[in-house]
């Protein structure tokens, strides 16, 4: 995803000679840099927590997207639209002030995105899925913005947290049966560690400190595959229900079966998008 346009020789935006990445910069810019690109990616958790919140909890939001054209042409758009904007932020993401109105345009169709398809998936396993990320993912940075040093790759502290919040959701908020909520604690999980590595791997290395919108929308990328991997498991659900009666296979290695397959998906995706440069 770390997209390098080509600039000729002469151009605005062309590069000079001598790449300076953030890594190289005095230790203000490397935490200004991070503190610019959190905050658009909090904001556009925030928004997605808010839009899936209203979906799940309004009955009449959802039918309005599932049952109507106008609604289900909406959505349709919804989904198109993040990858028309990032087509055009490949090319204008050094233009200013144009890339922050590329940014929030993209921040809020991803947004939307995510929360709508709650009307057609199991609105319960998507929100809280985007709530233990939002957690989480606001938890490591507040802890590093406190301690001043980059994240610490340490799986076990992430799934601690994940496991600890997931408990406290089914306890005090339940949004659903726990053996379907399972699968927010996972795709939780993937996003954070991928958010941990790409920040200690790739952000401060490829990026200079005028690349933040570009740092920002990298960053997005397992957000919009996870999309469709949640309508892959909404869809592959109501297949593998109707293929399970008939050929009496248990509801419980159905789910595992396609947890299994998200996760390798997930897997392949964070590995090509680090290959590729």
């Amino acid at each position: 995803m770390y997209f390098r346009p080509p600039y000729e020789k002469g151009h605005p935006n062309a590069r000079v000679k001598d790449f300076h990445p953030v890594i190289m910069e005095n230790l203000e810019v490397r935490w200004a840099f991070l503190r610019k690109v959190y905050l658009m990616l909090t904001a556009e958790m925030s928004l997605m927590v808010l839009v899936a919140y209203i979906v799940v909890f309004n009955p009449p939001v959802a039918n309005f997207f599932v049952s109507t054209p106008v609604g289900f042409g909406l959505y349709i758009f919804s989904l198109i639209l993040p990858f028309i904007v990032l087509c055009v932020m490949y090319f204008y993401h050094r233009y200013q002030p144009f890339n922050h109105y590329l940014l929030g345009v993209f921040v809020v169709a991803v947004s939307f995105a995510v929360g709508l398809t709650c009307a057609f998936a199991n609105g319960d396993i998507i929100l809280e899925y985007v709530i233990l990320t939002y957690v989480i993912t606001i938890s490591l940075t507040l802890y590093t913005a406190k301690r001043r040093h980059f994240f610490q790759f340490d799986f076990a502290e992430v799934v601690s947290m994940a496991n600890q919040l997931y408990l406290l959701l089914q306890t005090d908020f339940p949004l659903g049966r726990p053996s379907l909520m399972m699968y927010g604690v996972p795709a939780s999980l993937i996003y954070c560690v991928y958010i941990i590595y790409d920040t200690n791997n790739n952000l401060m290395e490829r990026y200079t400190r005028e690349e933040y919108v570009w740092a920002t929308v990298a960053l997005n990328v397992v957000d919009i595959f996870n999309l469709f991997f949640n309508l892959f498991l909404y869809i592959g659900n109501l297949l593998w229900a109707s293929y399970s009666s008939q050929i009496g296979v248990a509801n419980t290695q159905i789910k595992a079966l396609l947890l299994v397959i998200i996760v390798m998906s997930m897997i392949v995706i964070v590995i090509y998008h680090n290959l590729i440069d």
